[in-house]
């Protein structure tokens, strides 16, 4: 996953595979296997609102206009011409700036509305553009917080490592949003819950809790960085969060320890090709791939560039329009 310091690092087998490949295991997973593939995308401060990156078309204003520049509709459309079976849209990653309003955190941290959650409820608006095109709304959101912004961290109590009491903290923020959204949001895709840092059973479980207050039946994942192959991490997950930087991986079945197989990777041409443009496979690679897992119970999320304005890099379009293509033959 991007991160300014490094935070995929390769681990240690922290879990085995071992279910039977047709061992029906969780029934919520079910709308996700049949989904096989969808499109995860970073929309964050540090990119969309960067004049220095291409993802910001060259502008720069305030977090809260941004947010209200985004145009929902443009995104849902390509989505539907790109056969998403799902999106995963990022709520934010280690900064204060999150993509729609939160009581909780600004209560918390002392900031006012709109100087650090927008003002504009763009989780809203991207489910009433994606419903209607039958794409469920999925959610990336983080175990470590915002851990860069000094005064949000400060007030939640973090240091180098998560202590039960930020965890707690952390997690009511996003309690209020699975309580807003209920079952609007069908997943949550959760990065920094690594060991390292102090994420145990204890951590993993008020975390875990939190995102499925409003929603009991939302699939999570929570994730402890890139291994050598797709693993289950935690009893609270739902599907594997599968980070790994190729889509190479094979699963054996659907189920890994119980949980949904799943593995996120990037389009991007460079080796740390989160969020940037071009490919580094062949439509038809991209395509056997693809099939490939599904065909053992598998999805894959596919992580594409997302321009300031909810416009796709255009060569990406052009490989999961044939993705598209392909499965419907």
């Amino acid at each position: 996953m991007r991160r300014i310091v490094t935070g995929c690092i390769c681990v240690a087998m922290l879990a085995t595979c071992g279910s039977a490949p047709g061992e029906a295991r969780n029934p919520n997973t079910d709308w996700f296997m049949k989904a096989g593939y969808g499109v995860f995308v970073h929309y964050l401060w540090d990119l969309q609102n960067n004049a220095a990156e291409l993802n910001s078309l060259g502008r720069q204003t305030s977090w809260d206009e941004c947010v209200r520049q985004f145009d929902a509709e443009r995104f849902a459309g390509l989505m539907e011409e790109a056969g998403a079976g799902y999106v995963i849209f990022t709520m934010h990653q280690r900064t204060r700036y999150l993509i729609a309003p939160n009581a909780t955190f600004d209560r918390l941290t002392g900031y006012e509305p709109g100087q650090a959650c927008a003002t504009r409820d763009l989780v809203e608006d991207l489910y009433a553009a994606l419903h209607p095109r039958g794409i469920p709304l999925m959610l990336y959101w983080t175990g470590d917080g915002p851990r860069e912004d000094s005064k949000a961290a400060k007030a939640l109590g973090y240091s180098q490592k998560v202590s039960v009491e930020y965890v707690s903290k952390w997690a009511s923020v996003v309690e209020e949003y699975s309580r807003r959204y209920e079952q609007k949001v069908a997943g949550w895709w959760v990065d920094g819950c690594y060991p390292w840092i102090g994420y145990e059973d204890e951590r993993l479980g008020i975390m875990a809790k939190a995102l499925k207050a409003g929603n009991p039946k939302a699939i999570i994942a929570l994730n402890v960085g890139v291994q050598d192959k797709v693993r289950a991490y935690s009893r609270y997950e739902d599907f594997t969060t599968g980070e790994q930087n190729e889509f190479k991986d094979i699963p054996e079945g659907r189920w890994v320890n119980g949980e949904q197989w799943h593995i996120l990777s990037f389009l991007g041409s460079s080796f740390q090709g989160w969020a940037t443009p071009g490919s580094k496979y062949k439509k038809q690679q991209l395509v056997d791939y693809v099939a490939a897992v599904n065909s053992k119970g598998g999805v894959v999320s596919i992580d594409a560039m997302l321009y300031r304005d909810g416009g796709l890099d255009r060569s990406q379009m052009e490989m999961l329009r044939a993705l598209r293509a392909a499965r419907r033959m």
